[in-house]
Parts: C-alpha cells; sequence; structure tokens
C-alpha cells in the first residue's frame, strides 16, 4: 500500500476480520487456527511500524537516542505521540469505511 502496488480498498477492518474468522470456522479447526495465525502476525508487523504510540515507534526513538547520544526532548516525543495517534485513527477510520462499504455496498 504504501509503494502502492496494492489498493487501500484491500485494507480490513474488525467486522471483515470477524466475517473471514466465522467462515474459517464452517471449514474447520485447522484453517480457524491458520486464520488466528495470519492475524496474530499482521498484528505483529503492524505493531512493529515506526509509528511513536506502537513498540516500533519505541525502537524509533531508542535508534534516534543512539544516534544522538541524548533522548529527544519531551516536547518532540508528545508531538511524535500525537502525530501518531491521529495516523492510527486515520488507517482505523478507513479500515472501518472499507468494512462498512464492503457490507453495504
Amino acid at each position: 500500500m504504501v509503494t502502492g502496488d496494492a489498493s487501500l480498498k484491500n485494507l480490513s477492518g474488525p467486522i471483515n476480520i470477524a466475517q473471514y474468522a466465522g467462515d474459517s470456522v464452517s471449514l474447520g479447526l485447522v484453517p480457524f487456527l491458520q486464520f488466528l495465525a495470519i492475524v496474530s502476525i499482521s498484528l505483529g508487523i503492524l505493531n512493529l511500524l515506526p509509528i511513536p504510540v506502537l513498540d516500533g515507534g519505541h525502537l524509533l526513538y531508542f535508534v534516534i537516542e543512539g544516534i544522538r547520544g541524548k533522548p529527544l526532548s519531551e516536547a518532540a516525543q508528545v508531538a511524535g505521540q500525537q502525530i501518531g495517534i491521529l495516523l492510527l485513527l486515520m488507517l482505523m477510520g478507513l479500515a472501518i469505511y472499507n468494512d462498512l462499504a464492503r457490507l453495504f455496498g
């Protein structure tokens, strides 16, 4: 999605995930467990994005601190957290919008 190889319409939210979970349960235990594994891996990768409120953002702060030799100012960290929350809210809003568009459109 970042490079333009995948459409933003491919992004799914909780409604679509719940539908796929129901579909995988009807196929049996193994497909359901495989589905859960894919969701868990996807969430783990998402959590490593360099967005300040996520773990990847904290790693980014540590890298910056290692390069600079001192931590970022508290004001810079707060600004990063606010931007990170805004980015996550926008991403969640898009995912839920896509889910609702698939459901009703």
